[in-house]
């Protein structure tokens, strides 16, 4: 259990750095000393079998920390869908701090690429970003996936589902005030070097959203359109995931 700087208490996983076998290349960068913090996206959770697969294939890159965020899972209090959240992640990263790793990179998805960016951007402490599958813009609601995310998080029933089924406990009524949209946060990462992969079959968010979190970000920064790519840890192939690890290890190199 980790401790965020408002008192909420956050379930985590550290997973050392996997060694290459007798005889493999290393990974790039030397993994010992890097840490890679796992954002989920929203109503997800570390312990879930997509968000575990990533962890160990990340693992090879460096010691990787995953987390429910608040709200989620065995995490306490509510979730704010973006915003207090930037805290949670902080705990994160303050923790792998501890653990030794003297690089830190944030992966989020989604959900929890808002907040990887939002973090970075405003309260920085990171060497690396990575934007996965990520809005740029609040209140997003042209596609059918996003207008019933929007149900369960506006309306008491939808709340209510959320806890039920997938163990999310939603904070009732709208933002006060309205916290930095990602696109806007992405301007304050540089010099940090900021990665936004994005797929072009992305049933929650067009792949305008990347363009404009990309057009927003400062140099460094990549953009990865991926062909037949989802949306989010669900969709994200091992392939795809080795080429995350991969792009942190070069700037970390």
């Amino acid at each position: 259990m980790l401790r965020t700087e408002d008192g909420v208490r956050i379930d985590a996983s550290h997973t050392p750095a996997r060694l290459p076998a007798a005889g493999a290349d290393p990974a790039p960068s030397g993994p010992l000393d890097v840490g890679i913090v796992v954002a989920h996206g929203f109503t997800g959770s570390w312990r879930e079998r997509a968000p575990r697969r990533i962890v160990h294939v990340l693992s090879r890159y460096g010691g990787v920390v995953a987390f429910d965020f608040r709200g989620h899972g065995r995490s306490g209090g509510l979730t704010t869908v973006g915003d207090a959240e930037i805290l949670d992640v902080a705990a994160a990263v303050r923790h792998a701090r501890v653990v030794g790793y003297s690089k830190v990179a944030v992966v989020g998805f989604s959900m929890g690429a808002a907040v990887a960016v939002r973090h970075a951007g405003l309260m920085r402490g990171v060497e690396a970003v990575v934007a996965v599958s990520g809005p740029a813009r609040w209140y997003y609601r042209g596609t059918r996936p996003m207008r019933q995310v929007h149900w369960a998080i506006e309306r008491r029933a939808g709340r209510l589902a959320a806890r039920l089924v997938k163990r999310t406990r939603i904070a009732p009524g709208a933002w006060n005030p309205i916290p930095m949209p990602p696109h806007e946060a992405a301007g304050l990462i540089s010099p940090v070097p900021l990665l936004i992969v994005h797929g072009d079959a992305d049933g929650f968010f067009p792949v305008d959203h990347a363009h404009q979190l990309y057009d927003g970000a400062r140099e460094p920064k990549e953009l990865w359109i991926e062909p037949g790519y989802g949306h989010a840890e669900t969709a994200a192939t091992p392939e795809l995931i080795a080429k995350i690890g991969k792009w942190i290890s070069s700037n970390f190199s």
